[in-house]
């Protein structure tokens, strides 16, 4: 067709891809211009991103984008032949094939290569076989198939092309339509506007026909218009047949090849990982792709779930080398560009200067550049496969097995300012986000001079100066004075909370809130400056809706400058942050809502949906309530009011389901002098501290508050009267086997690896770890442990079983009298094991004479190794009898009882250093019925509580399973919340359960 390019001049739209030709932005007026639409932004990046999600048509050696220019009313596309438009792209596509198959083409748009006409002595079904062969030389099997027709048909035969040496049929072969019913379906169009009406197909051409797999037939209708697809059967007109086949279709019809593939991006062209577009329809999306080929290897592997099962099924059934469409695409992918410079620190600077990043944060953000360095992999590459105008995407470095490739990608939609990455929920923070901040700000500085970046670590609907203090001392001292002299009372009075309650109806908030405080507590009574005013639109939170114009102040001491804020519940408000308070009926709504289950976002979205008022965010309110709970004067005493401080009788158990997360991978090894022993009350104050402070530092700034999880300054909570001092045991450190310092942390485990990491769970655990992962959950602890290795191929399942050992914390224990009543806390950092409870019994001021464990003898036999000198089970190893054969045998024909009167009646005379409860110095270490298949030994069976009639009648073993079968139910809100927000909550609300066990037992007495 180079006759016809030369006599006409191509429009702008239409570009000549043998000759390099390309559509770019045009500058204008001090802005980039798309050529083919009025667009324009101050970016070139913009406009070519605009130009590239422009509507597109393939055709030859052309590309023919829609053009917006008035030249037509409608976008429209220009023929590069003639000098028509057509708004549809479906009635585009068919002009251009008409170029080549149609008859008699008008005199403008003669092609130097026309096609043989028919000899004009075949009749009519003839000529439409010959528009057949025309057509069907894309596909040289169909030609074959209508050249077969067209002899049976006629009384002359029509020599056939090959398509491999017909020059118009490779031309031909080029354009979209590539299957066999498009090509019929073209035919019947063709031959429907320029031959008269047909009989009926014969037998033969029926015959013929039906070799394609893929064709519409004529639907038995009144009709003409209609016809049937014979794959789904569905009853369509003619002129909607294509675009059927193309929505419903396309993936059986469409090959993946030159002119139709996903495209793609080289990302780290050493270790063999591209991007690719997800799929053809859908939004897209990109995903990382692997192909890898060495003298030692190779490798082909796809992300998706879905590609990897195929791969399987294929591997299964002796298919060797299975490439889905992802994998089939990258030849066609561009040749790899010199990859950008790395990132550079002075922009990471600027970040934190502007408090988008936390000072960890970048500590954090350079090591894993350093890491990526030295693995000689990109930290980060923008990707420019799947983005638009408002989305881009970042493929960040990540070594670690729970992704595949090594590298995840983080999208980043700057209409909504929002961040997303696999790896956490949208609403966190995390390092991969920051990487790929780090990366657009260095590279697109613009882009964040009018967009809203939400802050570090906290999503907050409003960006407002809290008018916070900067300098940490002096927010150290405030929150130590708050806590001194602002306690709240854990019981307040009546009159206080009903007129909380009806202050807004009544008008009886204050509008302005001043600090009562009139000289200085800290340098000598010096006075204190004039009030000066933080906020004049801070708002109250109500359980009937929103106060709003509330001024708060604060006064400043003039000798040492100590900072005072209003912080009086006398007036029925509690001050979070000089912009949100809460009202003291709000606040003990809420607590009595977490009692009942319910969390504070719910109650919030309640009182909105009620009130029809917008509140602030819901993260935001939580932590004004945690501040609440952390002002309020709790004892925490953690006793029973019927077993006292020291009970005799001990149930203990864990909550594995409890857990926040938790990379136990990255805490620190404890120094070499540690001895195993924390200070709880240096400790349980900081967490009520950092829950303080997040009234006094912005969201996203460093706070140096929080709380960080380390071996050596992590503590259990013991009631004040119940641990023999402050000074508590932890020894989770000896659970870790302390690595090389040499090698990283974060090496590859394979799944055998993991496989023996599940082995040393218990059966239970298993059990819920398969039934997680969509796996059959019987049989034995071999079985489920091979069938997790096996499926550990797919991705979803690996990441599922590395996330439930290496991605979480080990739930918390608890120590509880007969009663339920909670007395000893802890949170473990790695899966429980005898140790946690050792740590706790031997941080107890008096021993308990019974104690009710699963797995009894695992804990005595840590114990006496533990106290070889003094242990406590010294009588029988904890057994109730001595190991005889004779005990053994009678015990396991349930004849055998031990008498305990001294758990009924004190023993007289008392033993040396006997419990002050029953007077006896005797410790027995039991398990219920329910836990007896944990033992191992035979000597176990003189454990069990069935044994001691004073026990069996009285004792509820379960006691823990219940609290944990009730608290099962906060998990919901308890296990997204951070570290210390998580620590926190749950002493709170075990502590307000106690005290409604205690208030309940005090009832029925």
């Amino acid at each position: 067709m180079e006759n016809t390019q030369s006599q006409q001049k191509l429009h702008v739209s239409i570009c000549n891809a043998q000759r390099g030709e390309s559509l770019k932005p045009c500058s204008k007026d001090d802005k980039y211009r798309c050529p083919l639409c009025s667009y324009a932004a101050e970016e070139s990046y913009k406009v070519e991103m605009h130009i590239a999600n422009t509507a597109m048509v393939l055709h030859n050696e052309f590309c023919i984008f829609k053009c917006c220019l008035p030249c037509a009313r409608k976008p429209h596309f220009h023929c590069p032949y003639c000098s028509l438009t057509f708004a549809r792209r479906d009635r585009f596509v068919s002009h251009l094939v008409s170029h080549t198959i149609t008859i008699n083409l008008p005199s403008s748009c003669v092609s130097a290569e026309l096609p043989v006409q028919p000899p004009t002595t075949m009749n009519q079904t003839a000529s439409t076989a010959w528009l057949i062969i025309q057509a069907a030389e894309i596909n040289n099997q169909a030609a074959i198939a209508a050249q077969q027709f067209f002899q049976t048909a006629t009384l002359t035969p029509l020599p056939v092309q090959a398509a491999a040496t017909n020059s118009q049929a490779a031309k031909v072969a080029q354009l979209p339509i590539q299957t066999e019913a498009e090509t019929l379906l073209l035919v019947q169009a063709a031959t429907a506007a320029q031959l008269p009406h047909q009989p009926a197909a014969t037998n033969s051409l029926a015959a013929t026909e039906a070799q394609s797999p893929v064709q519409m037939k004529k639907a038995s209708s009144r009709s003409k218009d209609i016809i049937t697809c014979e794959i789904c059967n569905l009853r369509l007109k003619k002129k909607n047949a294509r675009l059927h086949l193309k929505r419903k279709h396309q993936e059986n019809a469409d090959p993946v090849a030159s002119y139709h593939h996903l495209k793609s991006q080289c990302v780290d062209a050493k270790r063999g990982v591209f991007a690719v577009e997800k799929s053809f329809n859908g939004p897209p999306e990109p995903v990382h792709v692997i192909k890898y080929t060495s003298s030692l290897g190779h490798r082909l592997e796809c992300e998706l779930d879905r590609c990897n099962a195929n791969a399987q099924f294929a591997n299964r059934i002796g298919i060797q080398r299975f490439e889905c469409e992802h994998i089939q695409s990258l030849p066609f992918c561009p040749c790899a560009t010199e990859l950008e410079g790395c990132l550079s620190e002075s922009s990471l600077d600027v970040l934190v200067e502007n408090f988008l990043f936390s000072q960890q944060r970048k500590e954090d953000l350079l090591k894993k550049r350093q890491e990526a360095t030295k693995n000689d992999a990109p930290l980060s590459v923008l990707l420019t496969v799947g983005g638009t105008e408002t989305t881009f995407h970042v493929s960040v470095f990540e070594p670690k097995t729970t992704f595949v490739s090594g590298r995840v990608i983080v999208t980043h939609d700057s209409k909504t300012s929002t961040w997303h990455c696999p790896c956490i929920d949208g609403k966190f923070s995390c390092t991969h986000k920051a990487t790929a901040k780090w990366h657009l700000f260095e590279k697109m500085p613009k882009m964040f001079e009018t967009a809203k970046i939400p802050k570090e670590d906290f999503t907050c609907d409003e960006a407002e100066d809290i008018g916070s203090i900067t300098d940490d001392e002096a927010a150290e001292r405030m929150i130590k004075y708050l806590i001194s002299h602002k306690k709240i009372p854990a019981q307040l009075p009546e009159t206080l909370v009903t007129s909380s309650r009806d202050a807004k109806a009544l008008s009886g908030f204050p509008k302005h809130l001043i600090p009562s405080e009139a000289a200085c507590t800290e340098c000598g009574q010096h006075a204190l400056g004039e009030p000066q005013l933080i906020s004049a639109t801070a708002k109250i939170l109500t359980l009937s809706g929103l106060v709003t114009g509330i001024s708060t102040y604060r006064k400043t001491c003039l000798n040492c400058d100590m900072v005072y804020r209003y912080q009086d519940w006398q007036d029925g408000v509690h001050n979070f942050d000089d912009h949100l308070l809460l009202s003291i009926h709000l606040c003990l709504l809420l607590r009595n809502a977490l009692q009942t289950h319910t969390s504070v976002s719910r109650i919030i979205e309640i009182i909105e949906l009620t009130e029809r008022e917008s509140f602030p965010n819901k993260d935001r309110i939580l932590q004004a309530y945690l501040s609440f709970e952390g002002l309020t004067d709790h004892d925490y005493l953690y006793a029973c009011d019927s077993c006292g401080y020291h009970p005799a009788v001990v149930v203990m158990g864990v909550h594995n389901e409890g857990v926040f997360s938790l990379p136990v991978s990255e805490i620190p090894n404890p120094p070499q002098n540690y001895n195993g022993e924390v200070n709880t009350h240096s400790f349980w104050e900081a967490v009520t501290m950092e829950v303080i402070s997040h009234g006094l530092y912005p969201p996203g700034c460093r706070n140096p508050f929080v709380v960080e999880p380390t071996y050596h300054n992590w503590s259990p909570w013991i009631g004040p009267q119940t641990r023999h001092s402050d000074i508590l045991l932890n020894t989770e450190s000896e659970k870790v086997c302390m690595p090389d310092l040499s090698g990283g942390v974060d090496q590859y485990l394979t799944k055998e690896q993991l496989a023996d990491e599940v082995l040393n769970l218990k059966l239970s655990e298993i059990k819920k770890l398969c039934k997680k992962c969509g796996i059959d959950g019987r049989g034995s602890k071999l079985d489920l442990v091979r069938r997790l290795r096996d499926e550990m191929d797919s991705t979803a399942i690996y990441n599922q079983v590395f996330k439930n050992l290496r991605g979480a914390s080990g739930g918390w224990a608890v120590i509880t009298c007969p009663c339920g009543v909670v007395y000893s806390l802890k949170f473990n950092l790695r899966a429980e094991r005898p140790s946690d409870f050792a740590d706790l019994l031997l941080s107890w001021k008096i021993f308990p004479n019974i104690t009710v464990y699963d797995n009894a003898s695992g804990l005595v036999s840590h114990i006496n190794e533990r106290c070889p000198q003094d242990t406590p089970f010294a009588i029988h190893e904890g057994t109730l009898l001595d190991h005889t054969a004779e005990n053994i045998r009678q015990a396991a024909e349930h004849n055998l009882k031990v008498n305990l009167p001294w758990l009924k009646r004190r023993k007289q005379p008392e033993d040396v250093g006997g419990h002050p409860v029953t007077g006896s110095a005797e410790h027995y270490c039991l398990s219920d019925n329910f836990h007896q298949s944990n033992n191992k030994q035979n000597s176990d069976i003189l454990r069990c509580i069935e044994i001691v009639p004073e026990l069996a009648e009285t004792l509820s073993s379960q006691c823990a399973e219940q609290l944990f079968a009730d608290m099962r139910k906060n998990n919901y809100f308890l296990n997204r919340l951070t570290l210390s927000a998580h620590m926190f909550l749950q002493r709170n609300i075990m502590h307000n359960y106690n005290v409604r066990k205690n208030t309940r037992a005090k009832e029925y007495m």
